[in-house]
Order: C-alpha cells, then sequence, then structure tokens
C-alpha cells in the first residue's frame, strides 16, 4: 500500500496523530501537495462520507475522520498555499439566529472542504446581515444555512429577502438544510437548494458551481 492509500485508510479510521506524520512524511518524501490532498485526505473523507449516507457509519465516526482530515490539513496546508491549490468556489456558512445547534453544520463545513470549496464557518446564532456581510468581504460563490428548530426557519427567509433588497440575490448560490427543513420550504423562501445531508450538500454545491 502506497503512503497516500495509508493516510486515506488511517483519516477513515479517525487516526488524526498517524494522519499528521504520515502527511509531514510524505511531503518529506517529495509528494505533490495536492496529490496527498485530494488522493489521501479528500479520498478518505468522501468515502467516509459515502458510508455516512448508506447509514454503514453514523456521526460519531464522521467527526472523528473529520478530526483526522484536519490534522492532516494543518501540515498540508502552507504547502497547499505555496502551490496556490485553486479551491472549485467560496461558501460561508453557518447556524440561523437563535438556534444554536452545530453538528450537522459542522458536517457540511468537512465535506463541503472534502470537495475544494474555501469554507467560512461564521458559527451559530447568525443575523441574516452577517450572512450577507460575510459573504461579500470573501467574494463567496454559495450562502449555507442550517436551522435544526422550526422557530428559527424564519432567519432564512430574512436573509434571502435582505438579499433581494440589496441586488444581491443572484449573485450568491444559497443553500439550506437541517432537520425541520424541506424541499417546499426552500420553494417558497426562494432558495435554490435544499438537501437533506451533509454529503449531498457537497455534491449539490459543487455542481451548482461549476454549472454557473
Amino acid at each position: 500500500m502506497s503512503i497516500i492509500e495509508e493516510i486515506s485508510e488511517l483519516l477513515q479510521n479517525g487516526k488524526a496523530k498517524k494522519v499528521k506524520e504520515l502527511v509531514r512524511q510524505a511531503l518529506e518524501e517529495g509528494y505533490d501537495p495536492k496529490v496527498i490532498l485530494n488522493e489521501g485526505l479528500l479520498s478518505g473523507m468522501m468515502i467516509v462520507g459515502g458510508k455516512f449516507k448508506n447509514n454503514e457509519v453514523f456521526v460519531p465516526e464522521v467527526l472523528v475522520s473529520a478530526r483526522a482530515m484536519n490534522a492532516g490539513l494543518t501540515i498540508l496546508e502552507p504547502k497547499l498555499v505555496e502551490v496556490s491549490n485553486e479551491p472549485i468556489g467560496k461558501a460561508v456558512i453557518g447556524t440561523v439566529k437563535g438556534d444554536l445547534h452545530d453538528i450537522g453544520k459542522n458536517l457540511v463545513v468537512m465535506m463541503l472542504k472534502g470537495a475544494g470549496f474555501e469554507t467560512y464557518d461564521i458559527g451559530v446564532d447568525v443575523e441574516a446581515d452577517t450572512f450577507i456581510a460575510k459573504a461579500e468581504e470573501v467574494g463567496a460563490d454559495i450562502i449555507c444555512m442550517s436551522a435544526l428548530l422550526a422557530t428559527t426557519m424564519a432567519g432564512m427567509q430574512e436573509c434571502i429577502n435582505k438579499l433581494q433588497e440589496s441586488n444581491l440575490r443572484d449573485k450568491y448560490i444559497v443553500m439550506i438544510g437541517g432537520a425541520p427543513v424541506n424541499e417546499n420550504f426552500a420553494k417558497q423562501i426562494g432558495a435554490d437548494y435544499y438537501t437533506p445531508d451533509a454529503v449531498t450538500a457537497a455534491e449539490v454545491a459543487k455542481s451548482a458551481v461549476q454549472g454557473r
């Protein structure tokens, strides 16, 4: 097994410390940082994502693998900047105002990173204006909003209304998700996409940006 395959496998098993060591070793052996990223870390994370989608693994396993991916990225990111690994797009993501839930959001953050997005996680309890200000600041392609409480879903509508008022609606792809959210609600408030899980969110985000 090559060192790159080993990185992928260790990541799938959530071995953060070992992933970090092997990423460092692969760089020392002269592997291209992009290869380490795409064929090691990201391919491992996408396998975990696929298993999660098929109910073969669950949230705790995904989070452990995500932690291993982050450990590898801390070593890799400075090198990727040197070789300027262009992201496929930029996404701003947060949980809407009044909602403090973040497990689902954190999974989406991981999957977006895994799909090659530069991802700006602005946390929980986020005002509509904050989503828009951050998207404008970083030149985002996508605004992703999450809600776990039915009572906070109105924050998604508010953000879209404010985008329209500012003549910015066409500038961004707006994606929404969370337990009480569904396709009908997305249509009702004028969001571009609703996705039921983190893996689908990353897939849809990727095809939406590439299709622009």
